[in-house]
């Protein structure tokens, strides 16, 4: 199975080291408009073994509009247009076209996606220090949420460098980020996409 959290939209910038976990991030939805970065992803189950590696380059720009693309070990492409939600399987020749909200719903994706209101979805606590780094802890408040948790890791000089997200299955995705771009101006055409022909297409 192919884990797709490509629409997560984080990325990293520089903050201070004496703000919180939480501060640092309402710091970086306020501050941080647009953004490129390479990101790595790795799935474990249950028992903490390494079921998925995967790598790609993602894009930003709020509100609403994203870009990742998969380039390892299977090519997908995931775009928010600012209305709807595409995925592209170049494998299956395949496009999934949704509303972007139902798209976002609780996900992890809905704490940095356009909104300045986090709390009104999660639930925010400062989670210590492990690894060098400062974590934030969130919490979905929707009961439907497909995630337990969210963990986020804050450097002092890079900002934003680990995400751990805890699906409700015990899965454990773990993104990292690098080589970024803060605030970069980005071509519009970079958040449209046109489904290829002869791809299947599958709507809500």
């Amino acid at each position: 199975m192919k884990y797709i959290f490509a629409i997560l939209m984080l990325f990293v910038f520089p903050l201070t080291a004496q703000a919180g976990a939480i501060e640092k991030l309402k710091t970086f939805i306020a501050a941080t408009h647009s953004a490129q970065a390479t990101f790595t992803q790795v799935v474990l189950d249950q028992d903490g073994r390494r079921i998925q590696n995967a790598s790609g380059v993602m894009q930003f720009q709020r509100p609403g509009r994203f870009r990742w693309t998969y380039q390892k070990p299977y090519e997908q492409i995931i775009v928010g247009d600012g209305a709807k939600f595409w995925l592209y399987d170049k494998d299956l020749n395949q496009v999934t076209v949704k509303k972007l909200d139902a798209a976002l719903g609780s996900s992890p994706a809905a704490l940095l996606a356009g909104s300045n209101e986090i709390e009104r979805g999660f639930v925010l606590k400062d989670a210590g220090n492990r690894d060098g780094l400062e974590w934030l802890q969130a919490t979905p408040k929707a009961q439907d949420s497909s995630f337990a948790a969210v963990l986020m890791g804050f450097d002092a000089q890079a900002g934003l460098v680990v995400m751990e997200l805890n699906d409700t299955f015990g899965h454990k995705t773990v993104l990292r980020f690098s080589a970024m771009l803060r605030n970069p101006r980005l071509a519009a055409g970079q958040f449209q996409f046109t489904p290829p022909v002869g791809a299947d297409v599958i709507s809500d």
